[in-house]
């Protein structure tokens, strides 16, 4: 079984600071965060960007001083949203992708994502593939639903693709699969063969759904991005608080911690710092 890869999902597109004061904003508290979760014991970072005012942006230039402010005190993996948010335009959020990140999300499938759609028509998941492709950008395979995974299939078939791929299970989010262990385990099972994949449960499903992928060797996104909460009525206080939580239990159910070097291998980065 592989050492563990465990991502910090920073702060999304919709958390907000009424939502969560914790949740990092500004270029300056998203790289802060990001160093603190691996420090925890976090390998990847998943990011997006925001404004001043906390609302979110696919500017390329706050996603460059990000990256850099990052890459200056850290070699953690740090792996760029092309979801944006729900109602951006295809080119607003494939814009990220021409800075030739080490990794980058590919969602391969539209889903109802609580009470918006996050839209993802056939050709845009191509272009975007294509984009990755021509930068030398690793996609991360987000899937928010069984029949994505079939579409990363097709990818694959057709050429815009190749495998192995990695996934990223997302479970629970209001509108897609729901976030329970047996539809974990039945996405894995539809995962093509020498694939590798991370699980991400949404709210209350962060901390079971983690603990079922320690144990089923896959790895495990944890982060203020899907659940505020630590425990029930208790906001986390940070991304390293919730990576720390995961290192603890791996480590209790035998299961080592990748850092950035070995994630790198895992989840198939070469070349790359």
């Amino acid at each position: 079984m592989d050492k563990l890869v465990i991502t910090a999902a920073l702060n999304g597109a919709e958390v907000t600071r009424i939502q969560s004061p914790h949740v990092p904003i500004s270029p300056q508290e998203i790289a802060a965060a990001a160093v603190a979760a691996a420090a925890a014991g976090a390998s990847i970072v998943h990011v997006h960007a925001r404004r001043d005012d906390g609302t979110p942006t696919q500017d390329k230039r706050v996603y460059q001083e990000i990256i850099e402010r990052i890459r200056a005190v850290s070699d953690v993996i740090v792996q760029v949203s092309t979801g944006g948010a729900v109602g951006m335009t295809a080119e607003e959020r494939g814009d990220v992708i021409a800075l030739a990140p080490e990794m980058a999300t590919l969602t391969t499938g539209t889903v109802n994502f609580g009470a918006g759609v996050f839209m993802n028509e056939p050709a845009v998941i191509e272009r975007f593939a294509d984009m990755m492709r021509l930068h030398g950008v690793r996609p991360e395979i987000e899937v928010f639903d069984v029949g994505m995974i079939a579409a990363a299939k097709r990818l694959v078939d057709g050429g815009k693709l190749s495998l192995p791929l990695h996934f990223d299970l997302v479970l629970g989010v209001p509108g897609a699969i729901p976030g329970e262990i047996r539809h974990l385990m039945h996405m894995v099972s539809e995962l093509p063969a020498g694939c590798t994949w991370t699980a991400a449960g949404v709210g209350r499903a962060q901390l079971p759904i983690a603990t079922a992928a320690i144990l089923l060797g896959g790895h495990v996104r944890v982060g203020l991005e899907d659940n505020i909460y630590y425990s029930r009525g208790r906001l986390a206080v940070s991304n390293a608080e919730l990576v720390a939580r995961i290192a603890r239990l791996a480590q209790e159910l035998g299961r080592d911690i990748a850092d950035a070097g070995e994630a790198r291998r895992i989840v198939g980065i070469f070349g790359r710092p």
